[in-house]
């Protein structure tokens, strides 16, 4: 399947549309909690992930998966980890907070690349970094003030997703400056595997409802499987930037659906500290953008 690149901007603002829905459904929830809001969304991706895949890799999908390489084995833990840490979070803090502090993800990844495989970073990028770490800093500062233990623990979880995105990231990145043709998008069944295991004896006693588990399903298809595919393919089309800057639009779309269809209204606080963060990585991707097109 080959999108125009119009086609694919339209497709991956729908993406973060879908990736945005998290939020405001988890509140919809009557019962199901924590461990068991990540269990049922993990099993419902793996499921989901199991037909799409063979129907868009053929059926030999699975045969040809990477099973002896560790980048591919990697890849899968940091989904698993993204995945568990997404919905924790979700569970303890406001969607705002955890949205937020996601958007840092690809400074991380700048910042990982670096560290690890040797990637040159320019100055606006460590400027965008000081920026946006200043806005979480602030964030997180005066949530301790406050004496918001949740908020405050729920944000240092969402926290694990832009890590765990930043490390997956940078092995996809090692895999290509070394050649190594390696399809690492069936790794994100396995992630979802990996965190419906470990989350299901957290998970106890189950007390979700049968709409509890309608609403997981939902997210489990909705809001991971069929994006993540989507993604992949929007990924082949549009520049490392654009993807960045259309992917905050679940910011945006995420807060707005929460504050709507919940009535969770984000505090001064986040929207402060939401500022310094979104603002930091607008101003350096579309610098980079138009660096590269100079």
């Amino acid at each position: 399947m080959k999108l125009s690149h119009s086609q694919a901007v339209v497709v991956m603002v729908a993406v973060a549309l879908m990736w945005s829905i998290a939020g405001v459904v988890t509140r919809q929830l009557e019962h199901a909690r924590s461990f068991e809001v990540t269990f049922w969304r993990s099993f419902f991706t793996a499921i989901s992930l199991l037909v799409i895949l063979p129907l868009w890799q053929g059926r030999g999908v699975f045969a040809r998966m990477h099973w002896r390489s560790l980048a591919f084995w990697l890849s899968g833990l940091c989904w698993s980890v993204m995945f568990t840490a997404f919905m924790v979070a979700l569970t303890l803090t406001s969607v705002a907070n955890v949205l937020i502090t996601l958007a840092i993800g690809p400074l991380l990844t700048a910042l990982t690349a670096r560290i690890f495989i040797g990637h040159r970073l320019p100055a606006r990028t460590w400027v965008a970094i000081a920026v946006a770490g200043a806005g979480i800093a602030w964030m997180y500062g005066a949530q301790v003030e406050l004496g918001q233990d949740a908020q405050r623990i729920g944000a240092m979880v969402a926290l694990c997703v832009p890590v765990a995105g930043a490390i997956q990231w940078t092995i996809v990145q090692r895999c290509q400056a070394h050649g190594e043709s390696i399809d690492l998008v069936p790794s994100v069944l396995v992630g979802a595997v990996i965190s419906a295991l470990v989350t299901l004896p957290l998970a106890f006693p189950m007390e979700a409802t049968r709409t509890d588990i309608a609403w997981l399903a939902l997210l489990g298809m909705v809001q991971l499987a069929i994006p993540c595919v989507l993604s992949v393919l929007c990924a082949r089309v549009l520049k490392a930037p654009e993807v960045s800057l259309l992917a905050l639009l679940e910011v945006v779309f995420g807060i707005a659906l929460a504050w709507v269809g919940a009535g969770e209204a984000p505090g001064a606080t986040v929207l402060t500290g939401g500022t310094l963060v979104i603002g930091a990585l607008v101003v350096n991707e579309l610098l980079g953008w138009k660096q590269r097109n100079a």
